[in-house]
């Protein structure tokens, strides 16, 4: 059906007519102000200029296109549509038979995934709930003309304070609790500070003694290494940390970080690292590894300060989006509005903690997890897990997307093709 209107050949390739460069690269239609505002800030870096997003569904979009140039790379949204096969084949007959299909909704399907990327040609699908993130890592590659990452390793989140004391352990410790616990995920909770780190003794978990020999070793790092040094806090969920005589040296060998994510991403769905900011080889080198940096940040100037610092930092490599910032104890006597806070920074938080000193002082004295307790600091953390795209490993488009080795994504022109 797509031959009919997209120009196709019987060949199954496109005619000359259809191959023009004068068509805008990228093309979406969106459901609500939300999600626009989440795709703009997703995705502009890879689309530049030439990106145009309006408020509309599928059927918008099929009505527009009947009249207009396809696009390259088309984003349509299906939330709310009753019918999404029947109405994305419609969007087949327009649409010119080599347009790259990106598609967001609210139907979290493995079998509906499946219809749409192998049956329809759908280059991607994602649920909601979206993500700055999210739509980075599995639609960016896509709009610049590449293939997505093969990244088959669990996923690595760096949590670090802009100052000491913001409560940036707090939050990575829970953080890896509700991966590792609410979620069931295998998760480590990696602490690099070997002299004064509170990690496993936040989680009543024993401190290693593995991790010096790790980083100053990386020959020796294998997976047997790694599960003796990390010690149990959970079924699910284990401390990889150490602690170092005040007057012992860590002699931190150059590639350690690298061997030792390599070998903890194939053990592990989740590495939370709770890096401190101190400037030394080991810090650093973990900034620059993981996938996703979470800045925490008390509601102060001195904060504010500090936060601008640390957005400059160079971007590594698996770094598709920005880092999360976390402002926490939001409401203590004598500290800035939210509003203050983002109008210094020129940007906006993430998400935000409220001052909760007597229910985190607690679950520290007892050496639980604060998020165990059903509440506004759980609420937070939930939204922290969303913001760095822990649900984004568990959801179809990541999990049932595996295609037989040497198979293809089929193109949007099958569309009524398939066999």
């Amino acid at each position: 059906m797509a031959g009919d209107g997209g120009g196709m050949g019987t060949s199954g390739q496109v005619r000359p007519e259809t191959a023009r460069h004068d068509r805008p690269h990228l093309l979406g239609f969106v459901a609500d102000a939300a999600t626009e505002a989440l795709v703009r800030d997703g995705l502009t870096e890879f689309a530049g200029a030439d990106f145009n997003i309006r408020r509309g569904n599928v059927r918008i979009a099929t009505t527009a296109l009947q009249k207009q140039q396809t696009p390259k790379v088309l984003l349509v949204d299906i939330a709310g549509e009753d019918h999404p096969i029947s109405a994305l084949r419609d969007l087949a007959h327009v649409v010119e038979p080599d347009v790259t299909v990106l598609l967001i909704g609210t139907l979290d399907s493995a079998d509906f995934y499946r219809e749409v990327t192998r049956g329809l040609g759908v280059a991607e699908y994602l649920p909601r709930p979206l993500t700055r993130e999210k739509l980075a890592r599995q639609f960016g590659p896509l709009i610049l003309g590449q293939a997505p990452e093969a990244d088959m390793g669990g996923r690595c989140v760096t949590v670090t304070g802009v100052r000491g004391g913001v409560g940036a352990t707090t939050v990575a410790v829970n953080l890896a609790w509700l991966f590792g616990v609410v979620m069931h995920r295998h998760t480590v909770l990696l602490d690099p500070d070997l002299h004064r780190g509170l990690a496993a003794f936040l989680l009543d978990a024993r401190v290693g003694s593995g991790l010096r020999q790790a980083l100053e070793s990386p020959d020796r790092i294998d997976v047997l290494l790694a599960e003796r040094a990390a010690s149990p806090a959970a079924e699910r969920l284990h401390v990889l940390s150490d602690q170092l005589d005040f007057m012992t040296e860590l002699a931190y060998a150059s590639g350690a970080v690298d061997a030792l994510l390599r070998v903890l991403r194939h053990r592990y769905n989740f590495i939370v690292a709770d890096v401190p900011f101190v400037s030394n080889a080991f810090n650093r080198d973990l900034l620059l590894q993981v996938h996703q940096r979470v800045f925490v940040l008390e509601p102060t100037l001195a904060s504010v300060r500090e936060t601008l610092r640390l957005l400059d930092l160079p971007v590594g490599p698996a770094q598709k989006q920005r880092p999360v910032l976390v402002l926490n104890r939001l409401g203590r006597p004598g500290t800035l509005t939210r509003r203050q806070v983002e109008d210094a920074l020129k940007t906006n938080v993430d998400m935000v903690i409220p001052d909760l000193p007597r229910q985190i002082g607690n679950a520290a004295t007892l050496g639980e997890p604060a998020a165990a307790a059903r509440g506004a600091f759980r609420n937070a953390m939930m939204e922290l897990a969303r913001q760095v795209d822990a649900v984004g490993l568990l959801d179809v488009a990541s999990s049932d997307a595996t295609v037989a080795d040497g198979a293809t994504k089929p193109k949007w022109f099958s569309f009524g093709r398939r066999s």
